[in-house]
């Protein structure tokens, strides 16, 4: 039976491996220690030896040199969470370690909470909740898009853009995107590709889905937020960083037709004194599109199920080899 370890922060063990995820892989691996943090391994590192095999997640080890060293037999790691970019390192790759990762369990919750938003958008009723607590009454009904031959641009369609747009595919919208890494998926999907500036000008919610990159910072201007139909709404739930803000802000300022739903900002929160708190047609969410209290665990499941894959000689469904990690930068 292979040996193997938990490190990860202490508060996100059970979040991330519940109950049901750990005791079926403590059927399948031997785990020979108490859950460990990055901390408690610079203590021990000693512990490391017999590793074959790690589970991880949000505050997992960075698989530096010196990890490595104290980790000999280390076969495969489980990130039981997102993005692996902030803990691997050159050394990992040239020791051809699998390493697979729950990012694709994150997207489920995500694209859920803007498939929500979309289609609570197309029927305008963020502005029907504020006009309602502001006057105190019904107020008349105006004319709404509805969710019936209207238009949905999805900006990026990597994991989380794709899932929404399968989401999407029950309802009677046409799909528009840019995507400029990758459009895998479009064609079979239905999804129109197009330029960024006609996702703005020709759609009724424009949902945003592009990584936090260097060349991604600041990508959405206000110039993008000027073409935007009357009446559209925008719905950011990748990171606010993408957006600039002020450029954003002095244009929902300048129009009150336009909506927006931040998930996300930058910084975040915001700082006391943004507009964003006071904007009427600005609808704020804390962070809460990933995964959430027991939404944590199918990050887990998934890395159990990558497991089984792994012990049955199986290709890993989201294992990441150097040349998709190089492709995503």
């Amino acid at each position: 039976m292979l040996k193997g370890l938990f490190i990860l922060a202490p508060q996100h063990v059970n979040t991330i491996y519940g109950e049901p995820e750990q005791r079926d892989i403590r059927r399948l691996v031997d785990i020979y220690a108490p859950p460990q943090t990055p901390e408690s391994i610079q203590e021990n590192p000693a512990l490391l030896h017999d590793a074959d095999v790690i589970f991880a997640g949000w505050g997992a080890p960075r698989l530096d040199a010196w990890f490595l060293e104290h980790a000999p037999n280390l076969k495969a790691f489980f990130y039981g969470s997102g993005s692996i970019r902030g803990i691997v390192t050159d050394e990992f790759w040239q020791r051809g370690i699998l390493i697979t990762s729950a990012y694709a369990a994150n997207a489920v919750p995500v694209a859920e909470y803007c498939l929500s938003q979309i289609l609570f958008s197309l029927k305008h009723g963020w502005r029907y909740v504020r006009a309602i607590e502001r006057d105190h009454k019904y107020p008349p009904h105006w004319e709404v898009p509805g969710a019936y031959d209207r238009t949905v641009g999805l900006i990026s369609l990597g994991m989380v853009g794709r899932r929404t747009a399968e989401l999407l595919q029950p309802f009677d919208l046409h799909i528009l995107s840019y995507s400029p890494i990758s459009a895998n998926g479009a064609e079979e999907l239905g999804i129109e590709l197009v330029s960024l500036e006609d996702v703005f000008r020709r759609s009724d919610v424009v949902s945003l889905h592009t990584a936090w990159l260097p060349e991604t910072e600041g990508m959405i201007t206000g110039a993008h937020f000027r073409m935007m139909k009357p009446g559209a709404t925008f719905i950011n739930s990748s990171r606010g960083a993408i957006v600039n803000e002020p450029e954003m802000i002095a244009v929902l300022q300048e129009r009150p037709d336009l909506w927006a739903i931040l998930d996300v900002t930058w910084p975040e929160p915001p700082e006391p004194d943004s507009p964003l708190y006071t904007l009427p047609n600005v609808v704020l969410t804390p962070h809460i599109a990933g995964s959430m209290s027991e939404e944590c665990r199918r990050m887990g499941r998934y890395m159990v199920q990558e497991l089984e894959r792994f012990l049955a000689g199986e290709p890993l469904r989201w294992g990441v080899t150097y040349e998709q990690f190089q492709s995503m930068a």
